[in-house]
């Protein structure tokens, strides 16, 4: 995999792209645009995105963000959160990191590694744990192949810093998610250290440039030409109809339903991301693919959280990670069951 260049010039796509791999979830990256601007200034206007393959052993920690992004503008970070968090793993472990990378490269999260690795002056590696966004920490790659997912640390917009080991994926979700309710509702996360030559196959690799690329994309043609140049197609165009919300302990659920201008309803099930897509009931495209939908008007990504009946949209799905669908194991820890939803996944012809 041939390193790819991040430069001021790409912020604009990226910021795009990551949205689109965040199918409807991963937070907002777009506020955050100003900081990776200042990131990438300050290392002298780009940034190389690193195959784990040529780093050998070099411990690697990923980072990112849990929690309510939405709460950000109530807890305001002091930017330093995610920093904080390499460090106490370094304490922790007695490894210092050698290279970051995200722990989600969509979203909010794959421009937070830009900065994070930026202010360390530490190598960004090209891979990430999920390949998309996706809600919990037990659907890391590393879970789904038995690697271990702690150390990990955690620290909050006020500085307290909680470390947890020795866990198992499901108990480090159930851990963690307490932490943040109780807590200011979101926080810094570090996990790892992992040797980067493992990531080439123990992670999904490539997806920082995959958003980059996903954003060239997007701004260079129309939605429709946009999906079927890579890989994806056109579910409907239509209005939305009915969004029904549901609230739970955990994440909240949505149906909802937009009518076609041909007629036929499309209904898609959501959670923190678009999960499945059913049109005049019949399952037509699931997670671990990308459900995007898209404002008619302006071609812009729409999140679940932000959809409202009324609006005149796009829905397309594209190619999601192909490590995920690589096995049928794989494949059940992100697919529409793994989030309690009645369907097996229903997924593009496999084009990577």
């Amino acid at each position: 995999m041939a390193n790819v260049l991040l430069t001021t010039g790409d912020v604009e796509a990226f910021t795009v792209g990551l949205t689109l791999l965040g199918s409807g979830g991963g937070g907002n990256p777009h506020p955050f645009r100003q900081s990776l601007r200042r990131a990438l200034d300050a290392v002298g206007g780009e940034f190389e995105l690193r195959d784990p393959a040529d780093l050998g052993d070099a411990p690697v920690v990923a980072t990112g963000m849990l929690g309510a992004t939405s709460v950000l503008t109530e807890k305001l970070p002091s930017g330093h959160e995610l920093r904080d968090a390499v460090h106490a793993l370094a304490r922790w472990s007695g490894t210092a990191a050698a290279a970051i990378m995200p722990l989600e490269s969509a979203g909010l999260n794959g421009l937070l590694a830009v900065t994070t690795a930026a202010e360390l002056g530490l190598p960004l590696v090209d891979a990430d744990f999920m390949g998309r966004a996706l809600p919990r920490v037990d659907q890391f790659t590393a879970a789904a192949t038995g690697a271990s997912v702690t150390p990990f640390a955690l620290v909050e917009p006020g500085g307290q810093a909680v470390l947890i080991d020795h866990s198992s994926p499901r108990a480090l979700e159930r851990i963690v998610r307490s932490v943040v309710a109780q807590g200011s509702g979101w926080a810094g996360s570090a996990l790892g250290p992992y040797p980067a030559r493992s990531l080439a196959t123990g992670a999904c690799a490539g997806t920082l440039a995959k958003a980059l690329l996903l954003g060239r994309a997007h701004a260079e043609t129309g939605p429709e030409a946009f999906a079927a140049r890579l890989g994806g197609r056109v579910l409907a165009a239509g209005r939305t109809v009915e969004i029904a919300r549901i609230p739970s302990a955990t994440f909240g659920r949505a149906g909802i339903a937009i009518v076609d201008d041909g007629g036929a309803v499309l209904r898609i099930e959501a959670e923190n991301e678009y999960l499945l897509a059913l049109l005049d009931g019949v399952p037509v495209a699931s997670c671990p693919d990308l459900l995007c939908v898209l404002d008619r008007r302006t071609s812009d990504p729409i999140a679940v959280d932000l959809l409202r009946p009324g609006d005149d949209v796009l829905v397309v799905v594209l190619p999601g990670p192909p490590w995920w669908r690589a096995t049928p194991e794989r494949l059940r820890h992100v697919d529409p069951r793994s989030f309690g939803l009645d369907c097996d996944a229903v997924l593009l012809p496999d084009v990577a």
